[in-house]
């Protein structure tokens, strides 16, 4: 066996020490939050064995009924199942002698593992830098001047660590497109020449807030080639930072646990902070998660304070000195307002984006819908801990159809009413055969079924001893009580287009096993999970709105030459290596793209294409690599356009704006800048074809 790559960093997943600082408040070297003595799924599988058949059989009817394509089947899978697979049609044919090299959709010459200071792309496809932080975007905003910056300049410009993408089309505007960015979080010691972190100024506290939260900027296309580039000052272009407004809607808005001297109402926020990951919707609307909102609060107190990571000290910004909000002491409900998911219109300069609470309350890292038969959204999401959940929201309306004033009026309630669930999966092997090495059952697959278990419904709490607005504002205690699964950093979800099956990436835990913390299971199978896995969930009947799943670990992270590493069966020796698999997204081919964050495999991070159906299924490349100390976040895949999100290049150990660990994207000499970047294909074809 060929030698494994070297593993670096000694943070969780690889990211530098001033990564873990500034995007999560260190939260990997923290208290892990959920204490609570649930059952985890090697507990339920020690008790399940004599289920066993039964839950065959429920897998079974879940393949029938999904017509084939949600099927959860491969190489190990039971021959009840590869039956009902084959009377669906979906006997593998042959490859075709002449079949060009991978799957459609990722036609390509893999990209080698490298730490190169830029963006690495395939031979034969371009990129540009679509926009940078601080470019202007609204009316009367100045040029960037990192020198010069100020907070009311800030608040016109593009903002800071650009993470998810959304990109929109524009009708009656040729060759126009509406982006839109979340901006995660702000590392003022890559921002500030001279920075102090102990005594921040005011001034550099304001910049960060205006650095925080969303961008839409409209983009113009360069004709004949992939290149994008930002049309400033258009009507649509929009800043929503750390003190805009926000509405507070659904089913705990109003509540006493949401009031605030600021706001007795409970129901208007300033602002929005470490948005993630998100979504988009059906009806045109993006959804973005507020994810690691702990770290911007001081003085925590509460055991509820606790449970979501909140220090009991000063916070690493010390934000806490210029506006009382963020002093806990002082408004202990500040951060119930905080850990939501927010919806914004972007085709309306003149909303107001709102937080909606029926969707429940923790670390989001993504949120992303889709519609169940009779065209009510059923959104997925993942609280991005260790050891916490994943959870999903059915809506009790249906989606209208059409760009009426109404009918956009009516899909802005659509994430206010329904039903908040949480996941319980339950392994199909005998308990002892999971030994923390991730060694495949003796079934050939890590699977198993799975149940939604829900918390409430509205202004009903289906949760013992918790009232429905306490189910919404401390989900996570929820989840504890009703006994969800532990899983290794839930991050984000996709629903694929073409067969419904919901993909989830797991990013890594490195205390899976440790003393005193939760061990394997089927779905977390290796102990020290430094790499990650990718789980894939199809709903029974194929009905989102179901109550029950079918689930199994469509790929396991890591050197392809580790041996517990899975890629879904395809040969090992024809991927790229992969560690810890973060943003997703498909392409029209049913392809899973998959951006990483913090890679231990002695490369940086990157961008990927992996085939989810067909006789290539597994098959996974690498598309490119991003800067030193960069993650890779957005990803948006169109037919002859990649884009990417480049987060915090240069955000390596010893780092400064004095001493720059990167030079991207503009050279020697000049500040490292988060950007989004386009990639195309030269000769103008379809990416991957």
């Amino acid at each position: 066996m060929r030698n494994l790559l070297p593993l670096i960093g000694s943070h969780q997943g690889g990211r530098s020490a001033l990564t873990c600082r500034y995007r999560c408040g260190d939260a990997c070297f923290q208290e892990i939050p959920n204490t609570s003595g649930n059952e985890y799924a090697g507990d339920i599988i020690a008790g399940a064995l004599s289920r066993r058949s039964m839950m065959r059989a429920a897998a079974v009817v879940t393949v029938a009924a999904a017509a084939g394509t949600a099927a959860l089947t491969g190489p190990g899978a039971p021959r009840a199942e590869a039956a009902v697979l084959a009377g669906h049609g979906h006997t593998p044919k042959p490859p075709h002698r002449n079949t060009p090299s991978g799957a459609r959709g990722l036609r390509f010459a893999p990209v080698a593992p490298n730490k190169n200071d830029k963006v690495t792309v395939p031979d034969g496809y371009s990129q540009n830098v679509v926009i940078r932080w601080g470019e202007p975007i609204l009316r009367g905003a100045p040029a960037f001047d990192p020198d010069k910056q100020s907070s009311k300049a800030q608040a016109g410009q593009f903002g800071y660590n650009n993470d998810f993408l959304s990109l929109l089309p524009l009708p009656g505007e040729r060759g126009r497109q509406v982006l839109v960015a979340n901006h995660e979080y702000t590392d003022e010691i890559l921002m500030f020449r001279g920075y102090d972190p102990a005594n921040p100024t005011r001034e550099q506290v304001e910049i960060a807030w205006a650095a925080h939260g969303l961008s839409v900027v409209v983009v113009q296309e360069e004709n004949r080639t992939g290149r994008l580039g930002p049309v400033s000052r258009h009507p649509l272009n929009r800043r929503l930072t750390a003190t805009s407004e926000f509405r507070v809607t659904g089913p705990a808005a109003g509540s006493p646990l949401l009031r605030t001297s600021a706001d007795p109402t409970g129901r208007k926020v300033l602002g929005t902070l470490n948005n993630c990951a998100g979504g988009t919707t059906p009806w045109g609307t993006t959804l973005h998660g507020e994810e690691n909102f702990n770290q911007y609060f001081a003085n925590g107190s509460s055991d509820t304070d606790k449970r979501y990571g909140i220090a009991t000290s000063a916070t690493e910004r010390k934000w806490e000195r210029f506006d009382k909000r963020f002093d806990l002491a002082q408004e202990p409900n500040e951060a119930h307002r905080f850990g939501w998911v927010v919806e914004l219109d972007p085709y309306d300069p003149d909303s107001v984006p709102r937080k909606r609470t029926a969707l429940g309350r923790f670390k989001h890292e993504a949120a992303q819908p889709r519609l169940t038969a009779d065209g009510r959204p059923v959104v997925y999401m993942g609280d991005d801990e260790r050891f916490d959940y994943f959870y999903k929201f059915v809506s009790s309306k249906k989606m209208k159809k059409g760009n009426s004033r109404a009918a956009r009026e009516h899909n802005l309630t659509l994430l206010d009413e329904g039903t908040l669930y949480v996941a319980k999966l339950t392994g199909d092997s005998p308990a002892a055969e999971f030994d923390g090495t991730g060694k495949l059952p003796s079934d050939g697959e890590f699977d198993g079924s799975g149940v939604w278990i829900p918390l409430a419904t509205g202004s009903t709490s289906h949760v013992p001893g918790m009232t429905a607005e306490e189910v919404y504002v401390f989900t996570r205690l929820a989840g504890d009580k009703v006994g969800a699964t532990k899983m290794d950093r839930p991050e984000d979800v996709e629903p694929s287009p073409r067969t419904g099956r919901v993909y989830i990436a797991l990013t890594n835990n490195t205390d899976r096993g440790k003393a005193g913390k939760p061990g394997v299971d089927e779905a977390n199978p290796r102990n020290a999970n430094k790499h990650g896995q990718i789980l894939e969930l199809a709903e029974n009947w194929d009905d989102p709105a179901g109550d029950g799943f079918a689930w199994r670990l469509f790929l396991v992270a890591g050197d392809p030459n580790d041996p517990s590493t899975y890629f879904a069966g395809f040969p090992k020796e024809k991927v790229s290596p992969i560690s810890c698999p973060d943003n997703v997204a498909f392409d029209d081919h049913g392809n899973l793209w998959i951006s990483t964050d913090g890679a231990q495999l002695g490369s940086h991070d990157g961008l990927f294409g992996v085939a989810t159906q067909g006789e290539r299924r597994g098959e996974l490349k690498q598309f490119l690599t991003v800067p030193s100390g960069a993650e890779t976040c957005g990803p948006v895949i169109q037919d002859r356009r990649v884009l990417v999100a480049v987060q915090h290049p240069g955000e390596i150990d010893g780092a400064s704006v004095e001493k720059p660990a990167s030079t991207w994207p503009d050279g020697p000499g000049r500040i490292v800048r988060p950007s989004v970047v386009a990639v195309w294909r030269k000769d103008g074809s379809d990416i991957g074809v």
